[in-house]
């Protein structure tokens, strides 16, 4: 198979909150860890990069901000090797937000490549699932940390 297209990971969700605060919760690191990573050294801006990690499966990454347009747009860097994240949100009826994330930049050859994207998609789409919850109905899903538990192999 001849992989013509570099993959990207792409996920999206309707959050039924108001834009700034669907902005907020990937911004603030108070809010984020409610239903993504478990600590964050400080808000993302367009100034200085930051840290995030997972605790529970002892990882961290720095996060550059490279473009960030408060209620509509945050490009930023992450990743070792690094990729490119882009979060969109877009204002919908009723005080709604569409939520898109699109990851793209993966490295390797095209197995890798794909294999990466999917595993993106993958964690994307559990984000936006659990901020979904959190903004909407208060709920911690832990969907994060349930994703890959202790004890089951790994394929």
């Amino acid at each position: 198979m001849e992989i013509r297209e570099a993959p990207t990971a792409e996920a999206g969700m309707l959050i039924r909150r108001p834009v700034s605060d669907v902005f907020e919760a990937i911004v603030d690191p108070a809010i984020t860890t409610k239903f993504w990573f478990t600590h964050g050294s400080g808000r993302l801006d367009g100034g200085k990069p930051v840290q995030w990690e997972w605790r529970m499966y002892g990882v961290s990454t720095t996060v550059n901000v490279s473009e960030i347009v408060t209620d509509k747009k945050i490009v930023m860097i992450w990743s070792d090797p690094p990729t490119t994240v882009v979060w969109t949100f877009t204002e919908m009826p009723d005080e709604t937000t569409f939520l898109e994330v699109r990851n793209f930049g993966f490295a390797g050859n095209g197995d890798e490549q794909v294999k990466a994207a999917v595993g993106s998609t993958d964690g994307f789409a559990l984000v936006l699932a659990g901020a979904k919850a959190w903004l909407e109905q208060g709920l911690t899903l832990d969907l994060i940390g349930d994703r890959h538990p202790r004890g089951v192999p790994t394929g």
